[in-house]
């Protein structure tokens, strides 16, 4: 569905967000008139499902499918909190420092349990104990994702939920030069936790900081939807970080301007304001990614940046078949080491594009050519 189709179905569903987290009943008639099949798309494409369900059900109104994706919000909150609670219990007693991030913290500036879903929990912690750390999972009943101890974080799952992103570092260096070396030591802007002797935790302006880094990263490869935008909307209204500290930063890391757009759009979305003709640009391009991004956005993004028209595409083309080195010190650390072998990861990955990741590879290209034709 495109931004034209949605229509007025994206008014009611920012009406319905903000009645629930001001905790207000919305008005029973307009509620009435909604399509709630439609509006159900919508919500579950930007993560808001739960929280739409708590506004609905606030006026009188339960849905079945709204009903059960609230449901399963929360009882995924509870486990997950006491999953986190007794997970960095154990880092307590191994002695590896760890610091909660993402989702895991912004869930506690919604006002009740469930609002914000999450499909995992991330934690920061000592990557010099990866051994460690995956024995403690193991001991505990998870499974280790594909690609153990390559890239900035493992995967960890256990039936029947859920799911913990265990990184050693913030960003990889793809996201950019700044961002990365600003971020690849954390533990320089890291606060001791008062009650805890391995629990970390930033600052209310370095929380921001990264977490506007965070929404860049995926801003600018296949987009992020409107949930990242209520997090920052609540984050800056609940916590009220100086934002002449987050400036200094931002401008080190080269985003300020994409963090001016981007508060300027949450504060006068959530804030029920009048958007303005840059709003209401960055707006349709979140509408277009959903939560996570698109492949489309991610591709167009990257072949601009590199001269955009052919020239781009074979730059892009050029970029997913030989990586820059620092991708392969991050995602193949083996052959980071071993330099003498990287001809071999060339024929590796191309076989993996003709193999299992033929049908991924078959959609970007069709996306390269698509593009021509515009």
């Amino acid at each position: 569905m495109s931004y034209k189709e949605y229509g007025p179905l994206i008014s009611d569903l920012i009406y319905l967000v903000i009645c629930a987290t001001e905790e207000k009943t919305p008005d029973a008639e307009r509620v009435g008139r909604i399509d709630l099949s439609a509006l159900y798309t919508l919500s579950e494409r930007n993560l808001l499902t739960a929280i739409v369900a708590m506004a609905l059900e606030s006026a009188g109104i339960k849905d079945a499918a709204f009903t059960q994706a609230k449901g399963k919000a929360v009882r995924k909150a509870v486990m997950f909190d006491i999953e986190r609670a007794e997970i960095t219990a154990e880092l307590e007693k191994s002695g590896i420092w760890y610091m909660p991030i993402k989702g895991s913290v912004l869930k506690d500036i919604y006002p009740k349990l469930g609002m914000r879903q999450m499909a995992d929990n991330d934690i920061l912690y000592d990557g010099s104990k990866t051994q460690e750390l995956r024995e403690i999972m193991e001991k505990r009943g998870y499974s280790v994702g594909d690609g153990f101890g390559k890239g900035v974080h493992d995967q960890y799952f256990k039936e029947p939920v859920l799911n913990f992103e265990m990184h050693r570092m913030l960003f990889a260096p793809s996201v950019g030069q700044k961002i990365y070396e600003y971020y690849s030591d954390p533990t320089s802007l890291m606060i001791r936790d008062t009650d805890s002797n391995c629990g970390r935790h930033f600052s209310a302006e370095d929380f921001y900081v990264y977490m506007i880094a965070h929404e860049y990263k995926h801003y600018s490869a296949g987009g992020t939807g409107l949930r990242s935008l209520l997090d920052t909307y609540l984050y800056l209204k609940k916590e009220k970080p100086d934002m002449n500290r987050v400036s200094e930063e931002l401008e080190k890391l080269g985003i300020g301007a994409f963090e001016a757009k981007n508060r300027s759009l949450s504060l006068h979305l959530f804030g029920g304001e009048t958007l303005t003709e840059q709003d209401c640009e960055m707006l349709r391009y979140i509408l277009s990614s959903g939560t996570y991004g698109t492949t489309s956005n991610r591709i167009a993004n990257q072949v601009n940046e590199l001269g955009g028209g052919r020239l781009g595409k074979v730059k892009y083309l050029c970029s997913r078949i030989f990586l820059p080195m620092d991708d392969v010190k991050t995602a193949y650390p083996f052959f980071y080491k071993h330099k003498i072998l990287m001809p071999f990861l060339v024929i590796f990955r191309l076989g993996k594009a003709l193999t299992v990741r033929r049908a991924e590879v078959r959609a970007e290209l069709e996306i390269l050519a698509k593009r021509e034709k515009k």
